[in-house]
């Protein structure tokens, strides 16, 4: 999650909602490409979760990059939760229990993108291998009970833990275990934004499927690909899920305001504190009938605040966030934005993709939705494996990067970064299942490996 925002513009009506999410139209020659990705920290001793406070913990970790980086902490009652770049570059923040997320910089191109990742990923173990920390590519952490996770101090945080469980099962394991990686793409009109997103939800099943990567709990196999994707199916489906209602006629800006209106609040932020206002929508809000801030509006702050707290499978801020993937480790990172690009910034690419999912139902994609997780490629929609719509995808994405042309100094194209989605689907497994394979195997029956093998 990046920085929470800062702008007290009071909002006095819903075409100032809608105005806000219109302003993130772009023509296509100023299309970026934006990658988050979260990493479970670790002890290189003894593999144990890693506390906020002391010499060796997380707020260390953050001060020694803090100087390493010349970035701005970012701080909450005199804690440092994160960093960002004052010159418009990437952020640095955590999740609940630790996770530590790079949010990184619009880029022009995935050459961009894999750079950024690289001198990431240098830095942070500059400062973290001397602290005797390490860093896991996983959707979830494969080894810890709840119970053993720390909780870092962030307000906003605290409001959650309390709410999730009275909305659904798996909450609390989403915010302290998992870990995802996404791309953050462009529209350059209200249409483009309505195919991207459609074209986005149907399909993220098939990138779960591609980028399976949590199959241990506790120390053992799960019984799914991606836990992670199951967690989500679980947490609160107030706020996350396939948003059916994004392909019905009428979809633009004005049916995402009506959405997000309606979903339950976490929080308000004012100054450093968090009002906890779980469980009351937006809507009342706006008609000044919150109990705890009675008779006050909301800010264009509360409303960018709110809209990141929504989770469908693709969310709607001023650009779009594609959410289905799991972790994984750092060779994998630029796949992913090397996929979305191929198949939403080339309009032949996009114009297929939607060719390929426009028929389905609904009720199609909501069933592979839900099969993916323990099934991957195996999972169907309608008459078709997953496997089969991989390919697929994989195709129309080189085509359209290969059009995109965005050559680096070797002149290479972007579509190097799809390679190891290539040698999945040439191999037939899912990440996950190699790591099944491994773990039945050479591993005997131990997960240990995992933090050797599969480390940053």
């Amino acid at each position: 999650m990046a920085r929470d925002q800062i702008d007290m513009t009071p909002l006095d009506s819903r075409d100032e909602l809608v105005a806000w999410l219109e302003a993130g139209i772009k023509t296509k020659a100023e299309f970026k490409i934006g990658t988050e990705h979260e990493k479970t920290p670790f002890t290189l001793n003894g593999h144990r979760t890693v506390p906020y406070e002391g010499d060796h913990g997380i707020r260390a970790l953050l001060e020694g990059m803090r100087l390493l980086l010349g970035w701005e902490p970012i701080l909450e009652h005199g804690n440092i939760i994160g960093l960002y770049d004052v010159t418009g570059g990437g952020a640095i923040s955590l999740e609940p229990g630790g996770q530590f997320e790079l949010s990184g910089a619009p880029l022009d191109n995935i050459h961009q993108t894999s750079a950024e990742l690289m001198a990431h990923l240098a830095q942070v173990r500059e400062i973290a291998t001397p602290l005797g920390i390490g860093f896991l590519g996983l959707g979830m952490t494969p080894s810890w009970s709840r119970e053993q996770i720390p909780v870092m101090p962030k307000g906003r945080y605290r409001i959650m833990t309390n709410y999730m469980p009275k909305v659904g099962k798996y909450g609390i394991d989403m915010m302290y275990r998992t870990c995802t990686v996404q791309a953050n793409l462009d529209f350059c009109s209200e249409a483009d934004m309505v195919k991207k997103l459609r074209v986005g939800v149907a399909l993220q099943p098939i990138a779960t499927a591609l980028f399976a990567n949590s199959p241990f709990t506790e120390g053992k196999p799960n019984g799914f690909l991606s836990f992670r994707a199951e967690i989500w199916r679980d947490t609160d489906n107030q706020r996350s899920g396939m948003i059916p209602w994004a392909f019905e006629d009428g979809m633009g800006f004005e049916r995402w305001v009506d959405y997000a209106l309606d979903v339950p609040m976490y929080f308000v932020k004012r100054g450093d504190d968090y009002i906890d206002v779980a469980g009351s929508s937006f809507r009342d809000f706006f008609a000044g009938k919150n109990e705890k801030l009675k008779g006050e509006r909301p800010t264009l702050s509360d409303w960018a605040n709110h809209l990141s707290t929504i989770f469908p499978e693709v969310r709607l801020k001023r650009y779009l966030e594609m959410r289905g993937a799991d972790g994984v480790p750092w060779g994998q990172l630029p796949a992913l934005p090397a996929f979305w690009a191929g198949l939403l910034y080339d309009d032949a690419s996009l114009d297929a993709a939607w060719d390929l999912v426009k028929s389905w139902t609904a009720e199609e994609r909501q069933a592979v939705r839900d099969d993916v997780p323990r099934l991957g490629f195996k999972a169907k929609i309608g008459n078709r494996f997953v496997f089969e719509v991989a390919k697929d995808c994989l195709v129309l994405a080189h085509a359209g990067l290969r059009r995109r042309a965005r050559i680096d100094r070797l002149g290479r194209d972007e579509t190097r970064y799809l390679e190891p989605l290539d040698r999945l689907v040439d191999s037939g497994r899912t990440p996950a299942e190699d790591m099944l394979a491994q773990y039945h195997g050479a591993w005997n029956g131990s997960i240990d490996p995992v933090y050797e093998q599969y480390a940053f």
